[in-house]
């Protein structure tokens, strides 16, 4: 058997569809990310993204912006009086405002009821057309229908001249205020228009910028501003609009709520409410300033969106790793930035969430896809591999499948066969007996295999009784030929050992004994390993010259009397190594030069080794006489190869 490799780890359709995949997952995700922006909880995280980028830098108060005259604790207690305070106390304060230089005189309180006559008429002789009052707009809904409900000051108010605003602020979808009103009759609108401000009514969705949190406008407490010769600085109000409204002092948190207080912008940053008098001073900032901020409209969303699942495509498109996972921070980093500098000089405001959330979920999904793709890889190349390397050389090609050509190379490989001496008669004996022919033939092959594994080769196949094996691919290892000497040596101990176990089995079961005898031949050269077969069934094989030696030198070393039998590549290789040999120059079948062989013989002295030398000198030589002198001591010396020092010195 081979090692075969699944058809399914070539690169090349494997690259393909790998790209299939990631264009149809861009796809995908730009439905699904455009999708969800047009939801309410996509327009939520749009706006909570706009909060931050807004008060990410401190926008400064316009110049000449309103003051507010704040009704607060400090009002209360000095004033004595519950709440409504009398219309005289208002006709009062307007009275006061206009003398101390207001150019405007804005009251967020309704004044929809009559109360006193007296009251009412000291109210409507203090009003002019400098004076702005808050109206409301009221939302009813029922079954039938919904129903848009004014309430407006008494016509006894609005008929001295002054203007009538609605002062009704829409909340967002999560209670906080972010948009400007789009009525030519919102407060604000009706305060630019008793200033003889221009104020360009904005488009709708127009996002309001905010300067800061509660108590953000200058501000002075009512009663103070009824006596401001007296409790207030000089020109505190001289040419200014000024916006009367609840303020509390101590602005209320987001948890404990407050009356006609709101959350705003700022309020993720500061986590308080801001007093609705404030906000109108606000909006009407936006409104004289032209600061409002217009939101993308959905075709640039959708552009945005686009050119993030383009980007992301292109980073991940030749693979994913931490390069790719950089880049993508940058990329998300860089959506935020231009978001906040189109933002803070473009007065435009295109939300990053949905353009980095749709970068980010094609470069996650496509890095879970690769990886998952890659243990694949890793499970197969360990199912391919894991019976012929060891497991340290199939964790490294795991690791890295690079080190796997898949596709035939050139290379240098020490290749090493290994053949039963006598099979044919073991099997002629057992013939009856197959399972115990398959059990022995387990038992020899399963020891030698552990060797070649060992020593870091790879098993190319089984034929019958022999192993072909090699060192050098797939993973490279520079010390290949003496692994191979190294693992044919160790297999000739292994048989030994299993000859011992043999032996004490047969002697318990009184049936003779047949010692196992192996025969290696191992050579080193230049050979072609890769996927070798059909296009339907392959195999990871070595061809050559050099494996086609390697299979004659285990063949010749029967008649040389000697287990392992070396070509002279390896042995010039493993000289340094191992006491190698030299024993004969030989041409072997379907070679037409010869080659020199040699074997090793642990334990040799250097001085037998030696004379060896000079042995085989001397015969090259033809000198007959002097390699029977030399025999005698040698076959002393070195017992493994009396047979080869016999038969040579009589040829």
């Amino acid at each position: 058997m081979a090692v075969r490799l699944p058809s399914n780890l070539s690169s090349a359709p494997k690259l393909a569809s790998r790209r299939m995949r990631l264009l149809l997952l861009a796809v995908a995700v730009f439905l699904a990310a455009t999708a969800l922006s047009r939801l309410p909880a996509g327009a939520l995280i749009d706006y909570r993204a706009f909060d931050y980028l807004s008060t990410l830098w401190h926008e400064p108060l316009p110049d000449g912006g309103p003051v507010v005259v704040a009704i607060d604790e400090p009002s209360f207690a000095d004033l004595n009086l519950q709440w409504p305070w009398p219309r005289s106390l208002h006709a009062r304060l307007v009275n006061a405002l206009r003398a101390a230089g207001a150019s405007v005189i804005a009251l967020d309180v309704i004044f929809s009821e009559p109360t006193t006559a007296d009251e009412d008429q000291a109210l409507a002789e203090a009003l002019g057309p400098d004076v702005v009052l808050a109206g409301d707009e009221t939302l009813i809904s029922s079954a039938q229908a919904d129903q848009f409900v004014r309430t407006l000051p008494l016509a006894q108010f609005t008929d001295t001249g002054a203007r009538a605003g609605i002062a009704s602020i829409s909340l967002g979808g999560d209670g906080t205020i972010r948009t400007l009103p789009v009525l030519d009759d919102s407060f604000a609108a009706r305060i630019a228009e008793a200033a003889g401000l221009p104020a360009t009514l904005p488009a709708g969705g127009t996002l309001m910028q905010a300067f800061g949190g509660p108590r953000t406008y200058p501000t002075v407490s009512y009663y103070q501003a009824l006596d401001p010769t007296n409790l207030l600085p000089p020109d505190t109000f001289r040419n200014r609009v000024v916006i009367v409204g609840l303020s509390l002092q101590n602005a209320p948190s987001v948890a404990a709520g407050g009356a006609d207080a709101f959350a705003t912008s700022y309020t993720v940053r500061t986590g308080r409410l801001v007093a609705g008098a404030e906000i109108h001073a606000t909006i009407f900032d936006n409104l004289r300033t032209g600061n409002g901020i217009a939101e993308a409209t959905p075709l640039l969303k959708g552009a945005f969106v686009l050119l993030a699942v383009l980007l992301a495509v292109l980073l991940v498109w030749r693979g994913t790793g931490w390069p790719a996972a950089f880049g993508g921070a940058a990329y998300i980093l860089a959506m935020v930035a231009a978001s906040y500098v189109a933002l803070r000089f473009g007065r435009t405001f295109v939300s990053p969430i949905a353009p980095s959330m749709a970068f980010a979920a094609i470069g996650i999904a496509q890095a879970t896809l690769d990886y998952a793709a890659e243990r694949r890889g890793r499970r197969e190349i360990m199912r391919a591999f894991g019976q012929y390397l060891s497991p340290d050389l199939v964790a490294r090609l795991a690791e890295d499948p690079r080190q796997l050509k898949l596709g035939g190379e050139k290379r240098i490989l020490s290749v090493l066969f290994c053949d039963v001496r006598g099979f044919t008669t073991i099997a002629e004996g057992l013939k009856d007996d197959p399972e115990h022919l398959t059990q022995l033939i387990n038992r020899l092959l399963t020891p030698l295999s552990e060797v070649v594994l060992s020593h870091g080769g790879t098993i190319d196949k089984y034929i019958g009784d022999c192993i072909m094996a090699f060192w050098n691919a797939p993973l490279e290892d520079a010390e290949h030929a003496p692994h191979a000497v190294s693992a044919g040596l160790a297999m000739l101990a292994a048989i030994d050992a299993l000859n011992l176990e043999l032996e004490a089995e047969a002697k318990a079961a009184g049936t003779p004994f047949m010692p196992l005898r192996i025969g290696i031949g191992i050579n080193t050269g230049d050979c072609v390993v890769g996927n070798m077969g059909s296009t339907r069934r392959f195999d990871y094989s070595a061809l050559g010259d050099a494996v086609n030696l390697a299979s004659r030198l285990e063949g010749a070393s029967k008649q040389f009397g000697v287990p392992l039998l070396l070509g002279e590549a390896t042995a010039g290789l493993v000289a340094d190594r191992f006491p190698v040999l030299e024993l004969d120059r030989i041409t072997v079948k379907g070679r037409s030069t010869g080659t020199a062989v040699a074997t090793v013989v642990p334990g040799v002295s250097k001085t037998a080794l030696a004379v060896h030398r000079q042995f085989v000198a001397t015969f090259y030589a033809g000198n007959r006489e002097e390699c029977r002198r030399l025999a005698e001591p040698l076959t002393a010396e070195i017992p493994a190869l009396k047979d080869y020092y016999r038969q040579n010195a009589e040829r």
